[in-house]
Order: C-alpha cells, then structure tokens, then sequence
C-alpha cells in the first residue's frame, strides 16, 4: 500500500503543535476520511488515545515522538515523510476489553491497548479472586494490584512490575500481580489471547479498588471481566531502521 494522504493531530504541546502546521503546509490537510494514514505528534499517552479516537477509521497510525519516552513512537527526523512511511514496517495490534461492575452494579467498558490495571485505593491490600474461562485459579490473592498486558503492553507497567517481556508476534497476554502478599511467590502467568480473566474483588466494601483501562479509570470495582478483541486490527507504523520488534529485543537486554 502506497501512503500520500496524511492526516495530522498533535498534542497541546507546543513543539507539536508547530511541528503539524508546518507539515500541514507542505502535504496538504487531508479530511480524516478522505486520508490513508493518520500521523500522530505526541508522546506515548497522546498515542494511545489516539488510536482508541480513530481505530474505527482502519488507517495505520505513524506516531512523531513529541512527548518523553516515546516506546509507541517514531524519533523526530527531518527525512521526507512519504517517503519514510512508504518505507515502514507495520504492526499489529487488537484491543483488551474491560467489562467492570461497580459496587452500585453500574457497568462500566473501556479498551485498553496496554494494559487493564486494578489497584488498591486505600491503605488495605486488595483480596481478588483470579477465574480463566470461567474456572477459578486463584481463590484469594492478597496484593496491592493485578494487570493484564498485551504483547504492546508488556514493556510498559508490566514491566515495572516485574512482568514477561512478550513477543509483538505472539499470542499471548501477561498476568502479573502488583506486590503480591499471599501467595507471596506468585509471580503470575502468560496466557493465550483468547482467554477471558475474571477478577472478583474479595471485602469490596472494606477493601475498594480500582480499574483503569490504560487511562479510563473505574472506582470502586467489585467484579471485571477482561478478554482481547482480536476482531479488532491496529496498524502502527515504525521506521524500517527500528523496528517495534527490535525496541521489545532492546528492552529485554537493557540493565
């Protein structure tokens, strides 16, 4: 596929914002559906929402690294755009999708490229329950928190926690607990992509948490339900000189 039709949002951050009136000067202001490839000018946040905002569109995403660590971003470089683009590698990527309930049984959904994260919201540790495809692995976990990462996910919060690095190929996800207590030597799981991970929260009323979505924060959580929509195709494109693929290779050599 040839790309000559971008579409340019940035970030509130002042470089960005320069940066997309100059490139909207030289390649043209394409209507965001009338366009072939969606050109984002942030950092990794600004990304993310991004492609929660436009995936329904179905045009590769090619971010410009105006934000700080940049992990989902291409580096700031002065080559001819359309030609870099037309050069790229792509990507792909599917969703993680949050089913939650409150503890007033309002429902809440939300997608997550990253990672869904529960976390404690008071000085109490959390009790959650673990179930995969409705059998449950884990009677009671006691912690500060548990996340489920995708592959894109996995060198972010996941990683913090002392998560596995996952291949951007593979089709897996990350289940890693956050400080776990009991059983202390948990280290959590990998699983396939099409398995559905449900968390009861154990005490929800004496022991509240949250869920977040990668940004989309719930308070006050009692059951969630989480599953990847591999119905749902991401493209991101990187320069062919750095892969998404060798960034993950890198991250899992660095010390």
């Amino acid at each position: 596929m040839k790309f000559n039709k971008p579409y340019f949002i940035a970030s509130t951050n002042n470089e960005a914002q320069e940066q997309k009136k100059i490139l909207v000067s030289k390649y043209g202001d394409f209507a965001v559906n009338d366009s072939d490839v969606l050109i984002v000018l942030g950092g990794d946040g600004f990304m993310l929402q991004a492609i929660k905002d436009y995936m329904d569109q179905k045009i590769p995403f090619f971010g410009i690294n105006y934000g700080s660590i940049g992990f989902l971003m291409n580096s700031v470089a002065d080559d001819h755009l359309i030609k870099r683009l037309n050069a790229s590698q792509s990507v792909q990527l599917s969703p993680l999708v949050m089913t939650a309930y409150d503890k007033n049984d309002t429902l809440h959904t939300a997608k997550a490229i990253n990672e869904v994260a529960l976390l404690r919201q008071t000085h109490q540790a959390a009790k959650i329950q673990v179930s995969i495809d409705n059998q449950i692995r884990l009677e009671e976990l006691i912690c500060d928190g548990i996340l489920l990462a995708t592959p894109s996910g996995s060198t972010a919060y996941n990683l913090s926690a002392h998560g596995p690095i996952l291949s951007i190929e593979s089709n897996d996800l990350a289940l890693t607990p956050i400080s776990a207590f009991r059983p202390r030597r948990w280290k959590g799981a990998i699983l396939n992509n099409k398995s559905e991970v449900k968390l009861d929260i154990l005490e929800n009323d004496k022991r509240p948490v949250s869920a977040t979505a990668d940004s989309l924060e719930v308070r006050n959580v009692k059951s969630i339900t989480i599953q990847q929509d591999t119905s749902i195709k991401i493209i991101l494109l990187y320069d062919s000189n750095h892969s998404f693929e060798e960034r993950i290779l890198n991250e899992q050599f660095k010390y």
